[in-house]
């Protein structure tokens, strides 16, 4: 083994794991303290607003990047490219597109121990015209292949997916076409169907973040509606989070109820997972002015990253200030948990640059 694959080995073992995994607004936190993280080796490319999943077996993990958006911020430069990052072969390999018409962005996914499962997404047209895409598809870790699952009966973009049991897929509200859908729609592994769970409670959002530890959902933020007597509507901050409870003897029953906000803004598109070994479901940046695909606030005013890391505890029901990142990180589809530590992968970073930065936070407790 050269040095070159003995680092790689290390790193990718270090990555092992689980795979599959109201208006109470609580007073801003402390400061935290600033965070370690350690750099991994960036993406082929910039890109932001994609899919990300950790997969593969524990022995073994796969950090896998779908789609998502280049440095450019327009319509162009919104694709669907591949990636995958350890294995057999030193850092980032490129994997065959992500069928469909073109890019998309917004999708979700979902790392199984031999597949990653792809859900949804919105194309971007010329014209800045967006449609969100039902398709579901099964990228086959073993012959690097693709193929089509049971669409979504709801097409929906800027969702949280959420696996539980090894078997079902939950999508948490997200946007539809013209939108927001209060649904949560189940996806069956084992028979390849959907079916509805217990609605959403709270307003129906898009760009909000979650995690699942056992039979319990943790979703925050994320932004709704605000519909004006003679005036257009606007897109505004909802700032609540919501506990969820699956029952295990009919999957399709969750029992909600809202939770005290975790202090300060609301966030949007945070990147966010449950992680069993802390007991905690983890959020980490975002961003305090809700924006379009390029960075832009739906005020006009550029977007700025947050540096906060924080936690709701299972066991204490509190939540908890893990510190500050060295560089504020937004535009994220998700978080992957690790043993020790949580990967981002891509986002944006201040002045709404598109990073192909990877990096492995490390909480000091």
């Amino acid at each position: 083994m050269t040095p070159a694959h003995a680092g790689l080995h290390f790193v990718i073992r270090a990555l092992g794991g689980l795979v599959l995994g109201g208006m109470l607004v609580a007073c801003a936190p402390e400061p935290a303290p600033l965070l370690v993280t350690e750099p991994l080796p960036d993406l082929p490319e910039p890109v932001s607003n994609n899919a990300v999943a950790l997969a593969g077996p524990d022995e073994a993990p796969v950090v896998v990047s779908l789609m998502g958006l280049a440095a450019g911020k327009t319509w162009r430069d919104v694709h669907a490219r591949a990636y995958l990052f350890g294995g057999e072969e030193p850092g980032w390999t490129r994997l065959p597109n992500v069928p469909g018409p073109g890019g998309r962005l917004a999708g979700t996914a979902i790392g199984l121990r031999d597949a990653v499962i792809l859900f949804g997404g919105y194309t971007v047209a010329e014209d800045d015209s967006e449609v969100s895409v039902a398709r579901v598809q099964r990228l086959d870790l073993a012959t690097r292949t693709w193929t089509e699952l049971a669409p979504m009966p709801v097409p929906v973009d800027d969702s949280v997916s959420l696996g539980y049991g090894d078997r079902y897929i939950y999508l948490v509200s997200g946007w539809h076409d013209s939108g927001n859908v209060n649904l949560v729609q189940v996806y069956d592994l084992v028979e390849d169907r959907w079916f509805q769970a217990t609605p959403w409670p709270g307003p129906p959002l898009f760009g909000h973040a979650g995690g699942i530890v056992g039979e319990t959902l943790v979703v925050c933020d994320g932004v709704g509606i605000e519909s004006r007597l003679n005036e257009r509507r606007r897109f505004v901050a909802i700032a609540a989070c919501y506990i969820g409870r699956i029952d295990p003897e009919n999957p399709s029953r969750i029992d909600w109820r809202r939770l005290p906000h975790h202090g300060g803004p609301p966030l949007y598109r945070m990147a966010a997972t449950g992680s069993a070994a802390r007991g905690e479901v983890v959020f980490v940046g975002g961003s305090d002015n809700p924006y379009n695909y390029d960075g832009v606030g739906y005020d006009g005013k550029p977007s700025e990253p947050s540096a906060r890391m924080f936690a709701w505890n299972l066991e204490t029901e509190t939540w908890r200030e893990l510190g500050r990142l060295p560089e504020p990180t937004m535009d994220h589809r998700g978080l992957l948990a690790l043993d020790d530590g949580f990967v981002v992968v891509g986002g944006m970073r201040a002045g709404q640059a598109v990073s192909p930065g990877q990096f492995r936070i490390r909480p000091a407790d």
